[in-house]
């Protein structure tokens, strides 16, 4: 259909070899499904969906950006030639750069190298399964035309860009834990498409919130008001709230939980980059211990910031009704009343808390990944969303149930009100519960918090996912 143009190329294209000309004519014509000559964003979009492309969403308008010299919102013959030759000469760098010892095939060892440099690591069994995502022959070692067709199709520039496209693809993801933030490449920060994600997120998380406030709430007035009545139950509690507050106040004390997301986030983030410095002696790389101790020391001071903003929240979750009028009502009783000390009852036992859950999330979420990619990933590098999304609920419940105790003893304390006595501390605290409640006291409420897990995953990625084309976030 094409073989006309061939007089017509470019000077570059008409440089090309035989073979080089024919694999993107017969590319082109492929993807040419009307056969008019110009590949446009839908046919592109369809025709990386045919080549069981998993580089990402909107692929295609990273590709038709770069390649559309004349702005006509489509790739002709020529511009797909220059555009696929430019990309290669750019993969061949790529490539030259993780072929460590020149010899022309890159094997597990020189990914795991690479990745290294740059502050990753990773093990044996995770390199070899990037690299059967690409290999063909079956040889665990990829050759340069191995790697050209595998990313013949790929936006990405360098070697940065597709290690990242690795750590997006879950094989080398940390993203999930609270203690590791996910980490911005300088395309991110210079597009602007970090704070995108940033916005996404935090909007996922809201909804997720808001979502699963009654649970939350019912997970609160049971950690709270055991010690008083052993026979709280869920249904009982429940009912409780209704009858008291009507069905609105289940969602008592969201607000704030809601308003706090956007101070504790830049907060993490920015403790996290500052630690992760202070932490990488003379330019070493920053691996992945390393980074859990900067996310879980970010974690700290990120909470110790916005800690009287969590005091406000469990008071007015365990509230009655016309008890405050609002948040700044409720700050202001609470500093009036208590003194400004009270917005920093139970930080102790919540700083305690947060190495344990961050530690057990990310330690059982790479575990169930890893092994998951082990036994049944075969040629791919993705493990799909219904697996993450059960290996990261799986996590946080491993670790709700090693810090829930710590966790119940500061919310106890948040909302303790001092009445002719001071606050039991911490320690008197926990010999009252195990006196009168025995083990099972310290996991009062447990069952509303892991009821909440698995939705509250699920609605905070299934709105991020579909926050983030609005914003413009690939």
């Amino acid at each position: 259909m094409l073989r006309w143009l061939r007089g017509f190329v470019l000077p570059t294209a008409a440089c090309l070899s035989e073979d080089d000309y024919f694999r993107y004519q017969v590319l082109f014509e492929d993807l040419d499904r009307n056969g008019d000559g110009v590949v446009d964003i839908m046919e592109l979009k369809e025709g990386l969906k045919n080549w069981s492309s998993s580089f990402g969403l909107n692929s295609e308008k990273d590709i038709l950006q770069a390649g559309d010299t004349n702005h006509s919102a489509g790739l002709d013959f020529e511009e797909f030639v220059r555009y696929l030759q430019d990309h290669e000469k750019k993969m061949k760098l790529a490539f030259k750069s993780l072929d460590k010892n020149n010899d022309g095939k890159i094997e597990a060892s020189d990914i795991v190298a690479t990745v290294k440099s740059l502050g990753i690591h990773i093990s044996e069994v995770q390199a070899k399964e990037i690299l059967k995502s690409i290999d063909t022959d079956g040889t665990m070692t990829v050759d340069w035309d191995e790697w050209r067709d595998y990313f013949l199709l790929h936006p990405a520039k360098n070697i940065n860009e597709i290690i990242h496209f690795w750590k997006r693809s879950t094989i080398i993801d940390i993203g999930e834990s609270i203690a590791i933030p996910d980490e911005f490449t300088e395309q991110e920060r210079q597009s602007g498409d970090w704070w995108k994600r940033l916005v996404a997120a935090g909007i996922g998380s809201a909804v997720a919130r808001t979502c699963t406030a009654p649970f939350d709430r019912l997970k609160v007035m049971m950690q709270v008001h055991s010690l008083k009545t052993r026979r709280m139950r869920l249904m009982s509690v429940f009912e409780h709230l209704v009858k008291e507050g009507g069905i609105f106040s289940l969602w008592r004390g969201n607000g704030i939980n809601v308003l706090k997301i956007a101070p504790e986030t830049a907060l993490k983030i920015g403790a996290y980059e500052q630690y992760k410095k202070w932490l990488s002696f003379e330019g070493s790389y920053t691996g992945v211990f390393e980074r859990f101790i900067a996310g879980s020391l970010a974690g700290a001071t990120a909470q110790t910031c916005i800690y009287p903003m969590e005091v406000i929240k469990t008071r007015l979750t365990v509230a009655n009704t016309g008890e405050y009028s609002g948040i700044m009502d409720c700050c202001k009783k609470l500093l009036k009343q208590e003194g400004f000390r009270t917005f920093f009852k139970g930080h102790v036992p919540n700083l305690l808390g947060i190495v344990p859950y961050a530690g057990l999330d990310l330690a059982v979420y790479e575990f169930l990944k890893n092994y998951w990619l082990e036994q049944n990933a075969g040629d791919s590098v993705n493990p799909g969303i219904i697996i993450l999304l059960g290996c990261s609920t799986l996590s946080h419940t491993c670790g709700q149930l090693v810090s829930f105790p710590l966790y119940l003893v500061r919310t106890r304390m948040q909302a303790e009100a001092p009445v002719g006595k001071e606050t039991p501390t911490m320690i008197q605290l926990i010999q009252e519960i195990c006196k009168k409640e025995g083990i099972r006291g310290f996991y009062r409420g447990i069952t509303p918090n892991i009821i909440k897990l698995l939705p509250a995953v699920v609605i905070g990625c299934v709105v991020y996912e579909r926050v983030k084309p609005f914003l413009g976030v690939t």
